[in-house]
Parts: structure tokens; C-alpha cells; sequence
């Protein structure tokens, strides 16, 4: 509900949905009435990421020329994380545009011999929303599924659409991953509202 209020109050003339595992949609519902949430068009996932991006773009508005889609688990998009991705979209050679940050953590990458150092300098996490070309993005999404599918990004770039921006992400735009990431996402929201 924070992101699809987020995304709302960035993006007011974009249409939202939302996907959802099947045994979960009468949940949703019970916390929307509950909440007094006015909830987007509901779509059921599937059984991968990448299956569940695709039922909601065959279910997305044909007359769509841009698609943005957002990880319900990261609940704190910024709007200016949001502008960013999207203003990304008015350079006609760009394909895609996803929000990014550096990696703090020293970083080795496990070898057949052990592990050896990486150059974190060049990179960065990558988070959501990411925003696609609409047309491009529904031709990557004709490729078969493959593991190394785990974001829209990767699934665009197996299809030759490379030219994918970086625009600036936010450490606050968490993913909440584990049980501790609940409490540091309430107590950003709380140093927002101060």
C-alpha cells in the first residue's frame, strides 16, 4: 500500500496493478476494506518473477507506450527516485531506465581456487521501480524463462535492448528481505514524517 501510494501521488495519470500470488489475492482484499485502500486492478502472478511481470503486461493497457514496474517489497520508493527513473524514458535511444546505488561492502567473488577481490567501484544495486519502452519490453518478454532473469533489466538485455540508464536509487528505497528490515523501514518512515 506505501508503494502503490507512492507511485500514485509520482505518476497521477498512470494506470496501476497489482500482482499477486493467487492464494493471496482474498488477503489483499481483506486488508484493502480493512485499511479503506482503494486497491489497483488485481492480476495473478505466477510461479517466477519473471512469470508474474508477464501476466500483468498481457494484461496492461495495449495503447501503453511506457511500463514501470515495482518489487511490493521495496514500499519506500521516493518521488524523486520515481521522476528520475522516468525522465530517464525522454532520451528516444534509451530502452530502459533502472534506479541504482553504490555498493558500500567490500566485496570477493567465490572462484574454482577460492575467492579473489572485486572493484566495488564498478557497482551498484540495482532496485525498483524500473521503467521500459513498453513495446521493447513486451518483445523481451516473448524470450523464454531463465534463471538469470531477476529483474526486468536482465530479461531486457537478453533481448539485445542494452541501452539501459542508471538513474540515482536512495538507500531508503529498501527491500524487505528479512523480519530487522520491517523495523528500519518504519523507522525511515518515521524520520520522514518528522
Amino acid at each position: 500500500m506505501h508503494a502503490i501510494n507512492a507511485l500514485r501521488h509520482a505518476l497521477p495519470e498512470a494506470s496501476c496493478a497489482i500482482v499477486l500470488a493467487a492464494d493471496r489475492v482474498g488477503f489483499w482484499r481483506e486488508l484493502c476494506r480493512e485499511h479503506r485502500f482503494d486497491s489497483p486492478a488485481v492480476i495473478v502472478g505466477g510461479d517466477t518473477r519473471w512469470q508474474s511481470v508477464k501476466n500483468a503486461l498481457d494484461a496492461a493497457p495495449a495503447e501503453a507506450e511506457v511500463v514501470a514496474i515495482h518489487d511490493g517489497a521495496r514500499p519506500l520508493p521516493s518521488a524523486t527516485v520515481i521522476q528520475a527513473v522516468t525522465d530517464a524514458l525522454t532520451e528516444p535511444t534509451v530502452h530502459g531506465a533502472v534506479p541504482a546505488v553504490a555498493v558500500t561492502d567490500s566485496l570477493r567473488m567465490v572462484t574454482a581456487e577460492g575467492s579473489k577481490p572485486v572493484d566495488r567501484s564498478l557497482l551498484r544495486a540495482v532496485q525498483t521501480p524500473q521503467v521500459f519502452r513498453a513495446e521493447l519490453l513486451r518483445r523481451a518478454y516473448q524470450l523464454p524463462y531463465q534463471p538469470t532473469f531477476t529483474d526486468d533489466a536482465s530479461v531486457m538485455e537478453a533481448a539485445g535492448f542494452s541501452a539501459i540508464a542508471l538513474t540515482p536509487g536512495s538507500p531508503d528505497n529498501l527491500k524487505i528481505t528479512n523480519p530487522r528490515d520491517i523495523a528500519i523501514a518504519e523507522a525511515i518512515m518515521q524520520l520522514s514524517a518528522q
